[in-house]
């Protein structure tokens, strides 16, 4: 089951625009990592889509439509899609 929880004391910065499975930037299928300092939560709107760590490969999380998946500053991730998806990202600092 995906993370849902941000750490205490964090604001929102900003949101990202609702991407679906023709809109998803192609950095966002690559590996990249939020910056030092900030989380992220991608949050599903409808559909599903796969998150993956990449400090472990081998656990493909899927995250469905009204759970939230929350990323730690500078780990490395990407979301695989494969499917009618809507979703956004938070960035809280």
């Amino acid at each position: 089951m995906p993370a849902q929880q941000l750490p205490d004391g964090l604001e929102l910065q900003r949101t990202t625009p609702t991407f679906d499975e023709t809109s998803t930037p192609r950095g966002l299928r690559a590996a990249h990592a939020v910056a030092d300092g900030v989380w992220g939560r991608l949050i599903v709107e409808s559909g599903s889509l796969g998150f993956v760590f990449e400090d472990t490969l081998d656990e493909v999380r899927t995250v469905t439509a009204g759970q939230r998946q929350v990323i730690p500053p500078a780990r490395r991730h990407h979301v695989v899609i494969d499917g009618p998806v809507r979703f956004a990202v938070e960035f809280h600092r």
